[in-house]
C-alpha cells in the first residue's frame, strides 16, 4: 500500500507516470457548470486546474506534495503568493487558482459549488475511501455538481495505486452519482498494468444529472 511518504518520494524522484500531459478527455466532454468554485482533491500538477480556471471557475486544489504545487506554477508560467495557515496556501496571481499543501483531512473551507475528482479516489486504498468521501461531502454545498473518474480492473493482477474502484463502491460512497461513460484506459496508465495483462476500464460518474 502506498503511504504519504511513498507519494512524496515519487514526486521528489520524478516517478509520476500517473501525471497526464493534457487536459483529461472526460473533463472536456462532461463538465457542465459555468462559473462558481471547484474543489480538486489530490490535484498534483494537473493541467485540469488551469482549464477550469480559464473557464471562469475559482479553483481550489489540495495536494500533499509541495514539489507538485511548485512544479505546477513553474510549468504553467504562473506566479504565486504563499500564505501560512493550517495548510499553507499557494495562490496564483494571474488566475483564480489556489493550491493548499498538506493532508486532505485537515483541509477546511467554505462550501464549494462543484467537485472534480480525476485522481483522488483511485489513489486511495479501500480503508480510506469512505472517510475521504465523507470529508469531501462536508466541503460541498447542497446540490453541488460532481464529476468523478474511476478505474476498474482485476486488482489481483497488479497492486495499486491507482486502485480499482468498482461501480458498487462508487455508488455506496456517493449514492447520487450516475455512471455516464465507460471506456478502455489501457493506453493512459503506467506500464505495470500492461505488463501484468490487466484490462483497465475507465468509468466516469456525474451528479446532478442534466435535465
Amino acid at each position: 500500500m502506498a503511504t504519504p511518504d511513498d507519494w512524496l518520494q515519487r514526486w521528489d524522484s520524478g516517478n509520476i507516470n500517473f501525471h497526464r500531459r493534457d487536459v483529461h478527455p472526460a473533463l472536456l466532454r462532461h463538465w457542465r457548470p459555468r462559473g462558481g468554485s471547484v474543489l480538486v482533491p489530490l490535484c498534483g500538477k494537473s493541467l485540469d486546474l488551469r482549464w477550469l480556471a480559464e473557464r471562469g471557475h475559482t479553483v481550489v486544489g489540495v495536494e500533499l506534495a509541495e514539489r507538485a504545487i511548485r512544479d505546477f506554477f513553474a510549468e504553467q508560467g504562473l506566479t504565486f503568493d504563499r500564505r501560512d495557515g493550517v495548510l499553507p496556501a499557494f495562490a496564483a496571481r494571474e488566475l483564480p487558482i489556489t493550491l493548499f499543501q498538506g493532508d486532505w483531512f485537515a483541509f477546511r473551507a467554505p462550501p464549494f459549488d462543484a467537485l472534480y475528482d480525476r485522481a483522488a479516489l483511485v489513489a486511495l486504498p479501500p480503508e480510506l475511501r469512505a472517510a475521504y468521501a465523507a470529508h469531501g461531502d462536508t466541503l460541498l454545498r447542497e446540490g453541488a455538481f460532481r464529476l468523478v473518474v474511476a478505474l476498474e480492473y482485476d486488482q489481483t493482477l497488479v497492486p495499486g495505486p491507482p486502485f480499482s474502484v468498482p461501480g458498487h463502491e462508487v455508488r455506496r460512497l456517493w449514492p447520487g452519482l450516475q455512471e455516464i461513460e465507460r471506456r478502455s484506459a489501457l493506453d493512459d496508465v503506467p506500464p505495470k498494468f500492461r505488463a501484468a495483462g490487466a484490462l483497465l476500464v475507465e468509468t466516469v460518474w456525474r451528479a446532478p444529472h442534466p435535465a
